[in-house]
């Protein structure tokens, strides 16, 4: 077990109404060949795309799975945004769905919570939402070199990661993907949404099976460095969350949300398929 500083962090109640999906007018999206297209994507309540499910082949535009939520307030919707982290317990206070409760299983433009299936024929756009905000402010105590983003500890410790000595640590992921094609984002913090990888090249998609990631694969990325943006560095290596879906957009495709990065060769990393966070979380386990 890592030793962490969890039991100095703040647990905080912040909270959102579910939202209405959003599109701006006139509604089309330009893809990789220069045809409009209208698609569903962003925001509200996705009732059949789940975390654990493929991140590609949806006849939609960055689909974020489950339900999404966010404060009318720009100030109550960034410190939503800064305090809540990944595998945060949340319930829902109003509504026909009151009482019930999801786990936080990503962040895009939207705070994204995967609820038990019977929650969603029950849940409404505007219902509110309370999250146990806890986590951010995490660090290991060994490894300070290490930095910790939007992870909670519920989250760190279902992970698996393993100390190979005193500066290395070991993180499972599903796959790694090569920082050539990491795009959109790269200009935010990182304690902020995602970045996108570029899934353009539809040749290399298949030839990489990149295609074939799932929405919630822990993600292993090579000489990226994220700890105050999303930048090339040789030798440092970033993990990352895949939270959303493939988008049609030239220079855009599944979003990857960072959770850990080193400026140097730190992490290292070994591929399983079942480094999920529906498997470490249990977010799929009531599905039929």
């Amino acid at each position: 077990m890592l030793r962490t500083n969890a039991q100095d962090l703040v647990a905080m109640a912040v909270a959102g109404a579910v939202s209405q999906p959003t599109l701006r007018a006139p509604g089309y999206i330009p893809d990789n060949d220069g045809l409009s297209v209208v698609l569903p994507g962003m925001s509200g309540v996705v009732y059949n795309v789940r975390t654990g499910d493929p991140a590609f082949g949806w006849a939609a535009d960055h689909v974020e799975p489950g339900v999404s939520i966010a404060a009318a307030n720009e100030q109550h919707d960034y410190a939503m945004h800064y305090l809540t982290c990944i595998g945060n317990d949340a319930v829902v206070t109003s509504g026909l769905a009151a009482g019930a409760r999801g786990i936080v299983s990503g962040e895009h433009a939207r705070l994204l919570v995967d609820f038990p299936d019977a929650v969603y024929d029950l849940i409404n756009v505007g219902d509110m939402v309370q999250i146990k905000a806890f986590g951010r402010g995490l660090a290991l105590l060994d490894y300070p070199h290490v930095e910790l983003k939007k992870m909670s500890p519920r989250l760190l410790e279902a992970m698996r990661i393993e100390a190979i000595d005193d500066r290395r640590i070991r993180v499972p992921v599903a796959m790694e993907l090569p920082i050539r094609i990491m795009g959109s984002g790269a200009e935010l913090n990182s304690e902020f949404v995602d970045q996108d990888l570029m899934s353009g090249d539809r040749d290399m998609m298949r030839e990489t099976r990149i295609d074939q990631m799932k929405l919630g694969d822990l993600i292993a990325i090579n000489h990226a460095d994220h700890r105050y943006g999303r930048s090339y560095r040789e030798g440092a290596v970033s993990i990352a969350l895949c939270i959303h879906g493939d988008s049609v957009m030239t220079g855009h495709g599944p979003g990857i949300l960072t959770l850990m990065t080193c400026a140097e060769p730190c992490i290292e990393w070994v591929i399983d398929p079942q480094a999920n966070v529906g498997n470490y979380l249990g977010l799929s386990g009531d599905r039929t």
